[in-house]
């Protein structure tokens, strides 16, 4: 994003506007997060902003300050839809291509007439918004928009309900600062949203500490189906739709399922597959260490993408197939798996 264009976006926001943020389908900590930051510095700016989230969230974050301001389109149809419909921007948070919102919210998207500001870390972004401020370099979404609010000259606005935001997204999407996209600069970034208000320890307590027992019951399913292929360094997890009704499945409760697979001694690829038999889909996540790029992979054949370390998938065949597939394409990467540089 270029000087021309922020002077361009600070011009856009001089004068209150009608303003909708979206994050992607599905929202995780730093899509949420970096709306619920953007959405509370624009009504500190005088805006009507709207946050509309294609679907709902897990409970874990919907103690965010005006978390409840949330409208979710698929339950809350033709509000999200009067919302887009009166506004003259929308902001495009934590995603790259308008499909990551469901084909519903991508038609009204698709339809919409003002400017799109988009703000991903992704991979690949299309060309659908007028300014564009992509780095895939950056450990998170909630990261850029902190350095978005620079470029504005608005780090000052940083309040403590801001900052909370922008921290919760930061610690969700680095694993709590420990992968490798997490730099100096975000440590500086977390110090100063510490200072302006974001409590850390609550935070880190909302977040990992309120844990349901169904939830744990499920984690402890998903452990005992824990497969580990060591001559390819890869362990993978199924979880069926039968797994997720035993335990009272809430949206939310595989979320860092796929990272107990990659914490184990010498496995650099990690791969989760879960039923979802609503959607009539096979929801992937993989995760890898190293130079072994699970970006590539999901892209290559699971209708996937993401980062190099993180990415998501999906499949319209059984989970059986599905992991028959994944079993019988995973020996052609042999060579990369046992390269990777931390294996």
């Amino acid at each position: 994003m270029n000087v021309r264009e922020i002077i361009e976006i600070k011009e856009l926001l001089s004068t209150p506007k009608n303003i909708v943020i979206v994050p992607h389908r599905n929202p995780d900590g730093d899509a949420i997060g970096s709306s619920l930051a953007i959405y509370n510095y624009l009504q500190k700016e005088g805006h009507n902003a709207t946050v509309v989230a294609p679907n709902d969230y897990p409970d874990f974050l919907k103690w965010l300050p005006n978390s409840k301001e949330v409208l979710k389109f698929d339950m809350q149809n033709r509000q999200s839809k009067k919302a887009i419909e009166k506004a003259s921007i929308i902001f495009l948070l934590d995603f790259n291509a308008l499909h990551r919102v469901g084909s519903d919210m991508e038609n009204t998207l698709n339809e919409f007439e003002g400017e799109f500001i988009m703000i991903d870390h992704h991979q690949e972004p299309d060309s659908v918004a007028k300014y564009l401020f992509s780095d895939t370099s950056i450990c998170s979404t909630c990261q850029m928009v902190y350095h978005f609010l620079e470029k504005l000259d608005a780090i000052d606005e940083i309040d403590a309900p801001i900052a909370t935001a922008l921290y919760t997204g930061i610690m969700t999407d680095t694993g709590s600062f420990r992968f490798a996209s997490t730099t100096s600069t975000t440590h500086k970034i977390i110090a100063d949203l510490i200072d302006k208000g974001a409590n850390n320890a609550l935070i880190h307590n909302n977040v990992y500490d309120t844990n349901s027992y169904g939830r744990l019951q499920l984690l402890g399913r998903a452990l005992t189906n824990l497969t580990v292929i060591e001559k390819l360094k890869t362990a993978y997890i199924i979880l069926t739709q039968q797994d997720l009704d035993d335990f009272n499945y809430q949206k939310g409760d595989t979320e860092g399922v796929v990272n107990y697979a990659l914490s184990l001694e010498g496995v650099i690829f990690a791969v989760i597959f879960i039923e979802d038999i609503e959607q009539k889909i096979i929801k992937i996540s993989f995760r890898s260490k190293g130079s072994f790029s699970v970006n590539k992979f999901a892209r290559n054949h699971f209708n996937g993408g993401g980062h190099d370390n993180a990415a998501g998938g999906r499949s319209e065949i059984s989970l059986e197939a599905t992991v028959s597939e994944f079993l019988n394409v995973l020996p052609e990467y042999k060579i990369e798996l046992l390269n990777s540089y931390e294996a």
